[in-house]
């Protein structure tokens, strides 16, 4: 025989299933007093909102109702406890969003833009050439373009003087070849 014993469940007990027929009966039932509850109170805009979940049943609006509508066990019905973990998302409506409010960006999202506007000012004064490495780059660009022009002239002053000596050397030719 198997470790566990007899099959059917924790410490022998068989699992019990709810029928979706009985569902629906505790649902309507839950509804119907729910608006008896109103009636009695005399809200009408409730009492409207009740017949509307009626005529759209398994809409899943149960799940959405405080936790104060459901029964509670043991003490906690007796003591309102406020606890922050189990707090419930509350949704807000498109009307109560404020558009024109800012944004309340996050850490990394300040940071990232910080950097950005960061760089950004980097590079105007990078290219206004007040930064130092501005300044070291405009220097070695000045010592290069300085370098250029002198090879320029020295290549220059060579063409010169290379076609001065062909020049020579075809005027000597040609008063050797008239004699």
């Amino acid at each position: 025989m198997p470790k566990g014993g007899k099959k059917g469940g924790h410490k022998g007990r068989m699992r019990t299933y709810t029928s979706p027929e009985e569902i629906d009966a505790q649902m309507k039932a839950e509804k119907e007093r729910k608006r008896q509850e109103q009636e009695g109170e005399g809200i009408e805009g409730a009492a409207q909102n009740a017949d509307v979940e009626e005529k759209l049943p398994g809409s899943g609006s149960d799940d959405s109702d405080d936790d104060s509508s459901q029964k509670r066990g043991g003490v906690e019905g007796l003591i309102e406890i406020e606890n922050p973990n189990r707090a419930a998302q509350k949704s807000k409506k498109v009307t109560q969003i404020e558009l024109d409010e800012p944004k309340q960006l996050s850490r990394r999202e300040r940071e990232e833009i910080e950097k950005q506007k960061a760089k950004e000012r980097y590079m105007k004064m990078h290219l206004a050439g007040k930064t130092d490495q501005a300044k070291a780059d405009l220097a070695r660009l000045a010592i290069i373009r300085k370098q250029r022009e002198d090879a320029a002239r020295k290549k220059g002053d060579e063409k010169k003087a290379k076609e001065a000596a062909s020049m020579a050397a075809t005027r000597g030719m040609n008063s050797l070849s008239l004699k």
